[in-house]
């Protein structure tokens, strides 16, 4: 996917705490609510860029390749390779203070 814009630096403190609230959620339900919140010296070492989509275009499709008929007669591999993403066991932190438990949004 291709998306066309003109981003513009996020600066107000509001909408900043806001775009990373949403984002750690949206990757991980329920996680703000239970993390420490940036100090001053993480938020100002950290960007975020807001922009509203003027054009996007993207290439979808089923099937195998298709190739042109000419290229099948090469002695190259064509084909798919599927990729998968998939949540894991978490592994804790080396360390972790003992008898921290593994939050419920995480098993």
């Amino acid at each position: 996917m291709v998306i066309f814009s003109d981003a513009k630096k996020v600066e107000d403190p509001d909408e900043l705490y806001q775009a990373l609230e949403v984002f750690t959620n949206k990757l991980q339900p329920g996680r703000w609510d239970d993390i420490r919140k940036p100090d001053a010296g993480e938020w100002k070492a950290t960007m975020v860029l807001s922009f509203d989509i003027q054009e996007a275009s993207a290439k979808v499709r089923t099937g195998g390749p298709k190739d042109d008929e000419e290229d099948y007669s090469l002695d190259i591999w064509a084909g798919i390779v599927p990729l998968k993403t998939t949540r894991q066991q978490p592994i804790p932190d080396d360390l972790l203070k003992t008898g921290i438990a593994l939050p419920d949004y995480l098993k």
